[in-house]
């Protein structure tokens, strides 16, 4: 097991991997203390079965410059292939501020394939590459050094079975004829904006109990304040405040730090210092807004919005189509833009591209009455009308 801690060693195995179709990579990193993740470690494989095809790179070494890797991210003529990618390539995003292309995900093709929903890298490893992973260093400190032998080969199975399942989805896709429904999936990940934290949005995830715009301007002003000071400090959102207590904070707008101290989900660090003082500005910045800028309640879905047969007949299409063409159903459209639909929504990503096909086409036509959903046996049949 050959674990890189020099520049120039990284350099001449990036060069090798230069030449190969197809690199495969993964990471282990940790992030419960810290906003950003702290990589520890860096998985490289290129086809072949040999020793040196398979290596460790150890970001932890001093002087170890990563910018040969970088390179061979930017290769275009070098397939960069990752299960579930998603939190790879937001540290290469922030940390190098490259995104890795062409990309591949394992996960996104294997849900293309029909194994299924976020289906996990051990059972395509078992169903694909007939082999298995072994779990026990899966949750260890990647930090602590030296890395023990089990760490190192469990690391490196993350790569060189990913070959085999990335040679066998690329073929299946291939034969299908679906690579292209792959690769709108993989717009997401290929955008940076996927990987920025924009403070000014941070407010839109939380589930606010008063839906008024002035309570929305302060849940506003104090979502973005922790998002900077997170971001700036390199901790975790939580260790500045928790959701709870921002909520709290909306509702009783506390003027100084005696009102302040009244919190009772508040953190005992959070009620003096810079985080007070945040808090503080950010409430009133929140109640001053001008009415022209307070934010729009989020629009809700009334339960009587909905037509529930609709729904229900929506949601057998959804599975008889996703049955057919063995693909997730998940992929191709949530429960929540079923209940869209049945509500009237006649737009959205399942009417477009490869959803549109598989199942966007015929759920406008059954809210149009333009057919009917039949079953014989297991099987469901649509008949047209009219």
């Amino acid at each position: 097991m050959i674990t890189l801690t020099e520049t120039a060693a990284l350099a001449e195995f990036c060069a090798r991997a230069g030449e190969a179709p197809y690199v495969t990579v993964d990471t282990e990193f940790l992030r419960e203390r810290t906003y950003y993740s702290k990589l520890c470690l860096i998985q490289l494989a290129f086809p072949g079965d040999g020793e040196t095809d398979a290596v460790l790179v150890d970001p932890l070494v001093g002087g170890l410059d990563l910018a040969p890797l970088y390179e061979l991210f930017r290769d275009p003529g070098v397939v960069k292939v990752f299960h579930a990618a998603r939190q790879d390539l937001e540290i290469f995003a922030i940390e190098g501020d490259t995104i890795p292309a062409p990309l591949f995900d394992t996960q996104i093709a294997a849900m293309v394939c029909g194994f299924g929903e976020q289906v996990g890298y051990e059972t395509l490893v078992r169903k694909i590459a007939k082999g298995q992973v072994d779990k026990s260093s899966r949750f260890t400190d990647w930090s602590r050094r030296p890395l023990s032998d089990a760490q190192k080969r469990y690391a490196l199975a993350d790569v060189t079975h990913l070959r085999v399942v990335y040679e066998h989805l690329a073929a299946e896709l291939e034969r299908s004829g679906r690579t292209p429904w792959v690769e709108e999936e993989l717009d997401v990940l290929r955008d940076p904006a996927t990987y920025r934290v924009e403070p000014r949005e941070a407010w839109r995830r939380l589930k606010t109990r008063n839906p008024s715009p002035r309570s929305l301007a302060i849940a506003r002003e104090l979502a973005a304040f922790r998002e900077e000071y997170a971001q700036v400090n390199n901790v975790p959102r939580t260790r500045v405040f928790k959701d709870d207590a921002l909520l709290e904070l909306v509702g009783s707008k506390p003027k100084d730090l005696d009102e302040l101290g009244k919190s009772r989900l508040l953190l005992r660090e959070a009620r003096k210092g810079d985080i007070a003082e945040g808090i503080l500005k950010a409430v009133a910045v929140g109640q001053a807004a001008p009415r022209e800028d307070l934010p729009a309640p989020p629009k809700q879905k009334a339960r009587d919005q909905i037509n529930g047969a609709l729904a229900d007949l929506l949601r057998v299409l959804l599975k008889a189509k996703a049955e057919k063409a063995g693909v997730a159903q998940k992929l191709i459209a949530s429960a929540s833009d079923l209940d869209d639909i049945a509500s009237g929504t006649r737009d959205g990503a399942w009417a477009h591209g490869w959803r549109g096909e598989v199942f966007g086409t015929d759920a406008l036509r059954l809210c149009e009455g333009k057919i009917a959903l039949a079953c014989k046996g297991q099987d469901v049949r649509i008949v047209p009308l009219g």
